[in-house]
């Protein structure tokens, strides 16, 4: 059932809805165990969505995220601000606080908001803010405007996420390296994972984690980089497994340095809607001790957003 956006917007043409009931993960996560890369969106009739948005989603609220969280296994979540509300914290912070302190945030900013904006942000649990350099996502902010705003929060202990694709990294590789933040890069760079692994292009950004040890991965979203699809074989829980070389050498190089998440709701998918069960028993595919997994699910993101 297609599912709706209120507040009187329109989704935009063949959205791919998340859907409910999916799959119990054969996975146990262990105790405490962190989603660190999700969102909400809207409702639109309470939190209306940004005007200079690229996309209009269906409403997929705080309720329905911590649902999810309780059906997976998981205890905390961390939600990062959908493009769609632009720099309009408001749902990000509402879902923060029903969250009971299991939640903390990662925002959006602009060069003109004032230190009160950023208290509040923070003691609401927002712990960090995101940059897009995903051109069909966003609007190019200047670079100078970023520096900026990562310079004014790095005084409250907050680090800066970045999405962007591979292909662009060398042409990024000097702003980036120059953050005075923890950076923490959305789902490995976006690798494509027709080339090797060993290849120079996922060298790069093997090389960018192992000469700034500030630099950290999330190895999520095999959803949006596999080629292989979801499909699994032999009845086993093994899809996306041609993104699997990637995540994996990311975690057992900087098993210090990375974190999970499941991207609920899942925007802007044009293939497929995965199975968030299946996405779950993706991780020890990737993670393939309990070692390993805890690091990864548990002790990186509490020291990250919790450690204070």
């Amino acid at each position: 059932m297609s599912k709706p956006t209120a507040g009187g917007f329109t989704k935009t043409s063949n959205w791919l809805d998340w859907y409910e009931g999916p799959s119990k993960p054969r996975f146990k996560l262990p105790p405490g165990s962190v989603d660190a890369h999700c969102h909400v969106f809207g409702p639109g009739d309470k939190f209306p969505y940004a005007p200079e948005r690229k996309y209009t989603p269906c409403d997929a609220s705080a309720e329905q995220l911590f649902a999810l969280r309780d059906y997976l296994g998981f205890e905390r979540n961390v939600i990062v601000q959908a493009t769609c509300h632009g720099a309009d914290n408001s749902a990000l912070v509402d879902a923060l606080k029903k969250s009971n302190g299991k939640a903390r945030g990662v925002g959006t900013v602009k060069r003109s908001v004032g230190d009160e904006e950023l208290q509040s942000l923070h003691a609401a649990g927002v712990r960090g803010v995101r940059f897009n350099f995903v051109k069909r996502l966003v609007d190019f902010t200047p670079k100078d405007e970023l520096m900026e705003i990562a310079s004014r929060i790095a005084p409250l202990g907050w680090h800066v996420v970045i999405y962007f694709e591979a292909q662009d990294l060398p042409e990024l590789w000097d702003f980036f390296t120059s953050l005075p933040t923890t950076v923490v890069v959305d789902h490995m760079g976006r690798p494509d994972v027709t080339k090797p692994v060993d290849g120079p292009e996922f060298e790069l950004f093997m090389k960018f984690m192992r000469e700034h040890d500030n630099v950290w991965s999330k190895v999520s979203c095999p959803e949006r980089l596999s080629v292989s699809g979801p499909a699994a074989r032999d009845g086993e829980r093994n899809a996306y497994r041609d993104v699997v070389p990637f995540a994996r050498k990311i975690v057992e190089t900087f098993p210090d340095r990375v974190l999970w998440g499941t991207d609920w709701p899942h925007p802007n998918l044009k293939d497929h809607m995965p199975d968030d069960g299946l996405l779950v028993d993706f991780i020890p595919h990737i993670a393939t001790t309990a070692e390993l997994q805890k690091k990864l699910l548990v002790d990186n993101p509490m020291r990250l957003y919790w450690s204070e």
